[in-house]
């Protein structure tokens, strides 16, 4: 998920950069509500893996341009699932920071743009978990079908906040649209595959409970 240079420019950057402005103050707060409940190692440490993970998402793993965006198995929702939603957040911005910065430094104007992207559907799938998870059910518990429903939250905000973007920069022209909308179709084949990398994660991080590996993940992740 890297929208292609240009496609906002201008000042019309001025609200992208109002909107990574509003996620990082948002992830600021859920960082200080982590830390109630985390130790400052375990915030860090998970903070740090999200960020490896991230760079892996993006540079490593295969991707491909369709449309008005590249196609990416992001895994937002392992990260959320396994390390929680703030050292997420971080993991997923600084992780696409040190990708931009040092591997693809084309895509560095659009920071605040593929920020946003990435942030605004994880926070979605945070308040979507509190209400969808029963408060007695770990993480390492749950279904297929809530795993897919998360999925399917995470990837559907990324693709609509795609699409507003492409419009907000260059309108309603039949070829933008055109090229939404291939992105988007492209991009929901994701959906296949991540709930199965969810559940996998879910499986290993359960198989590492006696390990002690608790202290390393988020709290939700094994307690209810």
């Amino acid at each position: 998920m890297h929208i292609e240079p240009g496609i906002v420019d201008g000042a019309k950057m001025f609200f992208a950069y109002a909107t990574a402005t509003a996620a990082a103050g948002y992830t600021l707060k859920l960082a200080v509500q982590d830390l109630k409940s985390h130790s400052p190692l375990s915030f860090a440490a998970r903070s740090i893996a999200g960020i490896i993970g991230t760079f892996i998402f993006f540079e490593i793993l295969p991707h491909f341009p369709v449309g008005v965006s590249e196609v990416h198995l992001i895994l937002g929702t392992t990260l959320f699932l396994i390390l929680g939603v703030a050292p997420a957040a971080i993991g997923l911005a600084f992780g696409l920071l040190v990708q931009s910065l040092f591997f693809a430094p084309s895509d560095l104007p659009m920071y605040f743009v593929n920020v946003t992207t990435l942030l605004m559907p994880l926070f979605g799938i945070d308040i979507l978990a509190r209400r969808i998870v029963p408060a007695n059910t770990a993480y390492i518990d749950l279904k297929y079908a809530d795993v897919l429903k998360l999925s399917l939250a995470y990837q559907g905000g990324i693709v609509a906040w795609v699409a507003f973007w492409a419009i907000y920069g260059q309108g309603l022209g039949a070829e933008n649209l055109t090229s939404v909308a291939s992105f988007g179709a492209a991009y929901m084949l994701v959906v296949l595959i991540e709930p199965i990398a969810d559940l996998a994660a879910l499986a290993a991080a359960k198989a590492m409970r006696p390990t002690g590996a608790s202290r390393w993940t988020a709290r939700r992740l094994y307690a209810a």
